[in-house]
């Protein structure tokens, strides 16, 4: 006899609810076929299912989607960067308060404590009806510089992974990984750590057709944004070993579209916009709008909240953050989040004097190609870049130099700035990674220093 186990998975869905129906019907529909047949079914995600870009995340700080997946049944799943990074501490030790499955997590831990956050499992057991046991554990990208300072310590893949298997050794019969790591990572497992039967990734957005063998692992992966779903087959012996594994992946597209959809996926949006309309935070005596080239108005606005919020004088951002204007009358929480959907935090940078030039250098000689350059992740949720704008620094193209505040630089003194976390990572400004002394801040992104700009400043 053999016994056969079926995974069904999901990742990187980033709050993309129009496919959200679909991938309902169908999670539910292969549980219960499996389920029928006698086989044991699994169902994971593996991370990043929410994305503050939608209006009904943002209101609820991902509650809902808490709320969606439990229509599903989840046996368990896993933090992506969006859960982790885009929530403060607060946030995410309430965002699974209503869950009705697990979140299993090892390798994050509250910096003041050094204990497993209470919402996590470090490792979860399934036992299937046959007697084979299957061990479920989930690892996070371990983004240092902006989990610390939301009071995270993340634990890197070769620190925690050898524990967690000798404290499975001899306790599981298969070992299923749900690694929000990306896809070199899980590669890179999959050739060190024999051990693991199964590795379901995500982070990445890469797409796994057919799964990948690796060694004695099998790699999965569904893509992103709803657009696939995973289906992994395991059959094993008597013995519980594992006989014959295989993966593949559902199109979301081809799935049948039911009359009721179309009105759910307008009602959570239309839901998160209502919410967020009850928020008011101020008064506009007139419209602010931006430019995609060149100062304005709205940008104005938001280099000096971004300042303010920095205790700084010099603030610098791209034009593409604007995706609306700020409108005259009442601005609402609505308004700040249709303009500035971004997951972008602030972020603090000291430079020597001489690198403040450097890094103005590495802006001007990127200027006309950012202009038009397509962003895509690290927080940005808008098209474009766009063009820098600075406030209270000059650049003078004639002789190259720069003033802060209207003074030259002195190439010995430390100058504070501030942006976006964004630039830390962007490839266009190395200054700031490879000299810059840099502080993420938390909580809260972009359009909350904004609003609170708004709140205690009367514009004229």
């Amino acid at each position: 006899m053999t016994e056969s186990i079926h995974i069904l998975h999901t990742n990187d869905l980033h709050s993309h609810l129009e496919h959200w129906p679909r991938i309902r019907r169908w999670l539910l529909a292969e549980q219960k076929r499996w389920r029928q047949a006698g086989a044991t079914v699994v169902t994971l995600d593996i991370g990043d299912a929410m994305d503050r870009v939608h209006p009904l995340t943002e209101a609820t700080d991902g509650q809902a989607n808490v709320a969606l997946f439990n229509q599903i049944g989840y046996d368990a799943v896993t933090i992506g960067n969006n859960e982790g990074i885009s929530n403060s501490q607060d946030q995410l030790n309430h965002l699974y308060d209503d869950a009705n499955f697990d979140v299993v997590l090892a390798n994050l831990h509250d910096v003041k404590t050094g204990q497993q956050p209470k919402w996590a499992l470090r490792t979860k057991i399934i036992t299937t009806a046959a007697g084979t046991r299957i061990a479920l554990f989930g690892l996070t990208a371990p983004y240092l510089s902006t989990y610390r300072p939301n009071g995270w310590e993340p634990e890197l893949v070769q620190q925690v992974l050898p524990g967690l298997l000798a404290e499975l050794a001899g306790k599981a019969d298969v070992l299923v990984l749900l690694s929000h790591l990306g896809l070199d990572v899980d590669k890179w497992m999959a050739k060190n750590y024999p051990a693991l039967t199964v590795i379901i990734g995500s982070h990445t957005h890469h797409l796994l057709i057919n799964g990948l063998l690796i060694d004695q692992s099998l790699l999965a992966a569904a893509g992103r944004y709803g657009q696939y779903i995973g289906d992994i087959s395991l059959t094993l012996d008597a013995q519980h070993h594992v006989l014959t594994k295989q993966a593949r992946v559902v199109k979301t597209s081809e799935l049948p579209v039911l009359p009721g959809d179309a009105a759910e996926i307008a009602g959570y949006r239309r839901r998160g916009h209502q919410l967020l309309k009850k928020q008011k935070i101020t008064t506009l005596a007139h419209t602010l709008t931006a430019q995609p080239v060149g100062n304005s108005p709205q940008m104005r606005l938001a280099l000096a909240a971004v300042a303010q919020a920095a205790h700084t004088e010099v603030a610098f951002l791209n034009t593409g953050i604007f995706l609306a204007p700020f409108k005259q009358g009442v601005l609402t929480a609505d308004d700040l989040h249709q303009s500035l959907p971004h997951g972008m935090h602030l972020l603090r940078i000291k430079l020597h004097g001489y690198d403040v030039w450097r890094l103005v250098q590495e802006i001007e000689k990127a200027r006309l190609f950012l202009r038009h350059f397509e962003l895509h992740g690290l927080g940005f949720r808008g098209r474009i870049f766009g063009d820098m704008v600075y406030q209270g620094l000059s650049w003078h193209s004639g002789d190259r130099t720069v003033d802060w505040c209207g003074q030259p630089l002195d190439p010995e003194r430390i100058y504070t700035l501030a942006a976006v976390d964004t630039y830390l990572y962007f490839p266009f400004f190395p200054t700031i990674e490879i000299v810059g002394e840099t502080e993420v801040l938390f909580p809260g992104v972009l359009r909350n220093a904004v609003a609170t700009y708004l709140k205690n400043n009367q514009l004229k």
